[in-house]
């Protein structure tokens, strides 16, 4: 449930919480992922203290290309703008998956699959492009390729952040097209789900057509099961966008409020972070039989991710 960050050789106590259950996914986050050998022996030791459990762990990273590309000597060597072909998307995507799977990673935080739909996008080159129907053929391309690679892909940012001209991370957003405008630009999710994108990242912004609560999209359920279970026939695991983001990092009990919308990975920016959303859920289960439902169901899903990857060969399998 809980997906925290690491960007640099795991500390004793990060190991501890592995060890101790209260992790299961890692997230590889900043710039010091200098090596494939050096990403290969930190998994390793990761998931060598998670298999003392049996569990393994999802590891996944932010590999996009171009601004975001976290393992530097590791594809998408290019751009998502620069990918403007569905033979490019597909090269790029198949470089990346060769290379996430030898390092032991088994989710790629990509493609971004929103359209761009303001000059002022703050996106910018991470997109495909203003063309849904084109970031669709695209988005669509890339998860074939890089799942065809073994490694699991995911579309981001549900239901599409290129209307906004501040990133989430830093502001709080609200996006206030009307409910055909982002219905059309939902064309790349559904390209993405169609071609067995394995999991979809949700918006930490807010968007009142869609939802007139005008809770952040991770957050609601109109948005998480309503729109993308329901509507768009999505069965797979939902993961949020950073909880730490200045967006949401103020709102309470993320744990709950996120399951209640449908969501199955919590993932994290800062380890103080997912050190209080771990206690918060725990909390919460204890209290709360709804809460309880909605965990198994998100283990349920998360289980069969697992699955999916281990048949691939790309889930350690805890001897």
């Amino acid at each position: 449930m809980i997906v925290a960050p690491l960007r640099s050789a795991p500390t004793p106590s990060f190991l501890a919480r592995i060890s101790a259950g209260q992790i299961g996914g890692v997230i590889l986050l900043g710039n010091g992922w200098t090596s494939q050998s050096q990403v290969t022996a930190t998994i390793a030791q990761l998931q060598q203290v998670a298999c003392r459990r049996d569990d393994p762990l999802l590891i996944g990273v932010d590999q996009e290309g171009g601004l975001v590309r976290r393992f530097p000597w590791a594809p998408p060597t290019v751009a998502a703008s620069e990918m403007t072909t569905a033979a490019i998307a597909r090269s790029q995507a198949a470089g990346a998956a060769a290379a996430l799977r030898q390092a032991g990673v088994g989710v790629d935080f990509a493609p971004v699959s929103d359209t761009i739909s303001t000059p002022r996008s703050f996106l910018g080159s991470r997109s495909f492009g203003s063309d849904p129907s084109v970031v669709a053929t695209l988005a669509a391309a890339f998860v074939q390729s890089l799942q065809a690679g073994g490694v699991a892909a995911t579309a981001k940012h549900f239901p599409g952040l290129g209307s906004a001209v501040a990133n989430t991370d830093q502001y709080a957003v609200k996006i206030t097209r009307s409910r055909a405008f982002l219905t059309a630009r939902l064309a790349p999710f559904r390209a993405a789900i169609a071609a067995g994108a394995q999991l979809v990242m949700v918006s930490n912004a807010s968007y009142p057509a869609l939802d007139p609560s005008g809770v952040q999209a991770v957050f609601s359920h109109a948005i998480v099961t309503g729109l993308l279970r329901d509507t768009l026939g999505f069965q797979g695991v939902v993961v949020t966008d950073s909880l730490s983001a200045t967006s949401v990092a103020s709102v309470p009990d993320q744990p709950a409020k996120a399951l209640g919308a449908g969501v199955d990975l919590l993932l994290y920016g800062t380890t103080s972070a997912s050190i209080t959303g771990y206690a918060t859920l725990v909390r919460d289960a204890a209290h709360s039989a709804t809460v309880r439902s909605e965990l198994a169901a998100a283990i349920t899903r998360i289980k069969a991710l697992k699955a999916w990857l281990a048949a691939r060969g790309a889930e350690p399998t805890c001897m």
